[in-house]
């Protein structure tokens, strides 16, 4: 097999995990007509349609899904080989793609990749924070962070740090509220809602496997975590946040967690990345480091 032929098993993999060419072509850094172009040669070569196009997706055809798995696997043999080459070489190297929503990312992970770029200056880090739903399957990120279970099966799952959601609110607010004992006493008070994904976001959950919930109410509704979390903090209503999120409020009296007693759903934080043959080395390293600086920021 000569160089040109694993550049087509590279180019197409890449092309495999792409939605769009306009996506397969932001990640490679060209025109979309030139990785169109590329795209056509190959197939004029090989004699067989690869992709069915779209205005708005990619998907493959029998004989693509065929020859992106053949490409997977043979350029995963390659990465094998030139890893176990340069078993002795010391430092990481290579890019590491990272999303994550943004609360999160910028209180936790930006700084955790800071550390970890700093120990490792032959790794490039590139981190997009987005508040959309986290999904790396057919994208170019190599990690996601996630808040919450795995829905993809073709992803695997690292658990970074346990973490719960919890009612809470300002002394202030709770020196004039309604009494609070059951979840139903909810019903009774400005709860400060949070939009999440276009979930019942107005559906506050509880109990171990989520059996009882309580549709809250409210005059304030955000997209952002810091947001609603700041109104609470002026004692303008409940609020349920991660304990990640508020733990520190907590600690120093600014928040006070109502409804300690009864229990909440979990929402453990958890990396999620593709699962190939083998993960490369430098990714498993990322990984560890954010399960051990997690660990050490919020506890297990």
């Amino acid at each position: 097999m000569d160089l040109s032929s694993i550049d087509d098993l590279d180019f197409f993999e890449q092309i495999s995990r792409s939605q769009s060419l306009t996506e397969a072509a932001r990640n490679w850094g060209k025109s979309v007509s030139a990785v169109s172009k590329r795209l056509t040669a190959l197939e004029s070569r090989l004699g067989v349609p690869l992709v069915r196009r779209s205005t708005r997706r990619l998907t493959l055809t029998e004989e693509g899904q065929l020859y992106a798995a053949g490409a997977l696997a043979i350029l995963q043999q390659k990465s094998d080989l030139e890893e176990a080459l340069s078993v002795q070489q010391v430092e990481l190297r290579g890019r590491i793609a990272v999303r994550s929503s943004p609360g999160i990312g910028r209180t936790h992970i930006a700084p955790l990749l800071a550390d970890f770029a700093r120990q490792h200056p032959l790794i490039q880090v590139d981190l997009e924070l987005s508040p959309l739903p986290l999904n790396i399957s057919g994208t170019s990120f190599d990690i996601a962070i996630r808040v919450g279970g795995l829905s993809d099966s073709r992803l695997k799952a690292k658990l970074l740090a346990r973490n719960r959601r919890i009612v809470c609110a300002a002394p202030s607010y709770l020196e004039s509220a309604p009494p609070l004992t059951t979840i139903r006493d909810l019903e009774r008070h400005n709860c400060i809602v949070l939009r999440e994904n276009n979930a019942d976001y107005s559906l506050w959950r509880f109990g171990e496997k989520e059996q009882e919930y309580v549709d809250v109410k409210g005059s304030m509704i955000s997209d952002d975590g810091d947001v609603v979390t700041d109104w609470c903090v002026r004692g303008l209503g409940l609020v349920m946040r991660s304990t990640w999120h508020v733990d520190p409020l907590i600690r120093q009296g600014v928040l006070q967690q109502v409804l300690p007693d009864i229990p909440t759903p979990s929402a453990d934080i958890f990396a999620l990345y593709p699962a190939t043959v083998r993960t490369p080395r430098r990714i498993t390293a990322a990984l560890e480091h954010l399960q051990q600086g997690l660990t050490a920021r919020i506890g297990s």
